[in-house]
C-alpha cells in the first residue's frame, strides 16, 4: 500500500503525504480494546472514521479567533492586525497552524465578525476578501474547512456572500447563524448565494447558543461545538448494521443498543485518553498556551448513522406507508432509540470530557462516509423516499434536541426558486419555528453540491471519472457518496 500510494498518479502530493502519514500512524498499535469492541469493529458495526491508531491531535480544533485578533500570536511573531491586510493574512498564517483529523483547520472562525472592524473602504474590503477566500479555496484542499458568518448583518458578511457567489467555491464550507436579529436582507443574499453554490448552511442561533452557554462554531459538515474547544474523538455506530443483531424491538433497546453504547463510551474515553495524556498537545501547542484553545472546552463525540434502515428492520417495514418518514410507529420508534441514545451518552460521566460539558460526551447525527451503504446519514429520511418538504420537518424537527453537536437536512430547490427566495425564507423560518436545528439547500442547477455535509463540484467529480487529478480529497469522498449512497439523488422541491 506505500508503494502503491508512492507511484500513483492519480493524487496530489500532498494528497500523498498526508496517506502516508497516515499509513505509519495505522502500523502501531497503542490503544486498549475489549474483545467485544473488536468484534464490533470487524463487523463494521462500530467506526472510528479513520482516526488512526495513535490519535496525536482532536479531531476537531475550534479556536477562539478573537483572542488572535486582539493580541496576536507571540509564537508566529505576529502583531495585532491594524487593517483589512493584516487582518487576512495574519488569519490565513494562523489557520495554517491549525490541525484536525484532515491535517487543515476545520474551523476559521466568525470570518465577518472578525473582519468587520478593519473595513473602512469597500472596495478594497472585497478585494482582500476575494482574494482570501481564494487563497482559502487553493490552500486548505478539504471541504470540511467551515466558517461562519452572523447573527447580525456586516458589510463583511454581505462581501463574503457576494465573492461566494461569483467565485463558486467548495472550500470553505459556510454557515449562517440565524436569530431573530438577523436581517432579512442578508438572509436573503444567503439563500441567493446557496442557490448558486450550496452553502451558506442556515443554524438556528438561538438553539446552539442555549445548548453551549454562549459562544459556538460550526466545523466541519455540520458539527456544532464551543468556541475555545472542540471535540478530540468522533466514533459511530452504524445502527442498521446493530439492528440485525436483534430479534425484537425490545431486546434492541434493552440489550443490544445498551452493550454497543458501553463500548462505544469506552472507545471514546480511550481514545480521548491518549490524546489528552500521550500525545502531548495540550503540553505543546501555542494554540494552548496562547489561550486560543482550553482543554476544559473538548469533549468526544457519540455519532450514529442509519436511523432509518434501524427502524425499518425492526418494524420489518416494506411499504412506504410503514417505513420512517411516513410511519407514525416509526417515528416513535426512532425517538424511542434516540432518547435512548442520548440517555447512554448523558449519564456516562468521565475525566476524558471537558468540565464544560459536565464531563459527559455529546451526541451527534453523523453524516456517513464515501463506504456507507444501507446506512442513511444521522436521522435522515433515505435519499429518494422523502415526503413532501413541510411533512419532512415536521418528521425531522423532534431528533434535532438530542444532538447538540450536530443534526441536519439538505433540501434540493428547483432553479425557479432563484427569483422567489423569499419563499425559501419563510420556509427556514417556520422550520426553525419547530425548533429544527440546521437547515441546508442547494438548487439542482449548482456546480458546486452538498454531499452529506460537505461540499463538491459536480465538475471535479467528473474528473475523476476520468482518472484525472482533483485538487480536494473531499471530492473523492464525494464520488463515493455519490456513486455507493445515492447523495445526489435528493427530492427536488418545486415551487
Amino acid at each position: 500500500m506505500i508503494l502503491e500510494t508512492i507511484k500513483s498518479q492519480k493524487i496530489t502530493f500532498e494528497q500523498k503525504v498526508v496517506t502516508l502519514a497516515r499509513l505509519a500512524e495505522g502500523s502501531i498499535e497503542v490503544l486498549n480494546k475489549s474483545e467485544a469492541l473488536k468484534k464490533y469493529i470487524e463487523d463494521g458495526i462500530i467506526c472510528d472514521l479513520f482516526e488512526g491508531n495513535a490519535p496525536y491531535r482532536p479531531r476537531y480544533i475550534v479556536p477562539d479567533y478573537d483572542v488572535f485578533m486582539q493580541n496576536g500570536s507571540k509564537f508566529l511573531n505576529l502583531d495585532k492586525p491594524t487593517n483589512i491586510w493584516e487582518a487576512v493574512h495574519g488569519l490565513l498564517i494562523l489557520y495554517k497552524h491549525v490541525p484536525s483529523i484532515t491535517t487543515m483547520p476545520v474551523y476559521l472562525g466568525n470570518i465577518d465578525y472578525l473582519l468587520e472592524p478593519f473595513i473602512k473602504d469597500e472596495s478594497e474590503a472585497y478585494l482582500a476578501i476575494k482574494l482570501f477566500l481564494k487563497h482559502i479555496d487553493s490552500t486548505i484542499t478539504d471541504s470540511f474547512c467551515h466558517a461562519n458568518i452572523g447573527p447580525k448583518e456586516t458589510k463583511a458578511g454581505l462581501i463574503i456572500l457576494k465573492v461566494m457567489r461569483e467565485l463558486e467555491l467548495p472550500t470553505p464550507n459556510l454557515t449562517i447563524k440565524y436569530t431573530e436579529e438577523t436581517s432579512d436582507k442578508i438572509a436573503v443574499e444567503a439563500i441567493q448565494t446557496a442557490l448558486v453554490t450550496a452553502k451558506p448552511s442556515f443554524a438556528n442561533d438561538k438553539i446552539f447558543r442555549d445548548d453551549f452557554k454562549g459562544e459556538y462554531g460550526i466545523v466541519s459538515c455540520y458539527n456544532g461545538l464551543k468556541v475555545g474547544g472542540g471535540a478530540n474523538t468522533l466514533v459511530r455506530v452504524r445502527l442498521g448494521a446493530l439492528s440485525k443483531l436483534a430479534s425484537s424491538k425490545e431486546e434492541f433497546l434493552t440489550k443490544v443498543l445498551p452493550e454497543v453504547s458501553k463500548e462505544m463510551l469506552n472507545y471514546i474515553d480511550e481514545r480521548s485518553k491518549f490524546v489528552i495524556e500521550e500525545s502531548g498537545f495540550y503540553e505543546s501547542s501555542f494554540l494552548v498556551k496562547e489561550g486560543l484553545l482550553e482543554k476544559e472546552k473538548f469533549t468526544g463525540l457519540f455519532g450514529f448513522v442509519g436511523l432509518a434502515e434501524c427502524v425499518n428492520n425492526l418494524l420489518g417495514a416494506t411499504e412506504k406507508k410503514d417505513r420512517f418518514g411516513y410511519s407514525e410507529a416509526a417515528a416513535d420508534l426512532a425517538l424511542e432509540i434516540v432518547r435512548s441514545m442520548s440517555s447512554l451518552v448523558q449519564n456516562h460521566k468521565t475525566k476524558y470530557a471537558g468540565e464544560f460539558f459536565g464531563n459527559t460526551h455529546l451526541l451527534h447525527s453523523q453524516v456517513g462516509i464515501d463506504t456507507d451503504r444501507n446506512e442513511s446519514p444521522g436521522c435522515r429520511i433515505p435519499v429518494g423516499e422523502e415526503p413532501e418538504i413541510f411533512e419532512h420537518i415536521v418528521q425531522s424537527a423532534p431528533f434535532h434536541q438530542y444532538c447538540p453537536s450536530g443534526i441536519g437536512d439538505i433540501f434540493v430547490f428547483d432553479e425557479t426558486y432563484k427569483s422567489n427566495p423569499e419563499a425559501i425564507l419563510d420556509i427556514i423560518k417556520g422550520a426553525f419555528e419547530t425548533d429544527m436545528r440546521f437547515f441546508s439547500l442547494y438548487s439542482d442547477s449548482c456546480d458546486v453540491v452538498r454531499v452529506t455535509g460537505y461540499l463538491v463540484k459536480r465538475s471535479e467529480m467528473e474528473k475523476l471519472d476520468k482518472g484525472e487529478q482533483v485538487l480536494r480529497d473531499t471530492t473523492i469522498l464525494g464520488k463515493g457518496a455519490r456513486d455507493n449512497a445515492k447523495a445526489l439523488g435528493r427530492k427536488l422541491r418545486s415551487e
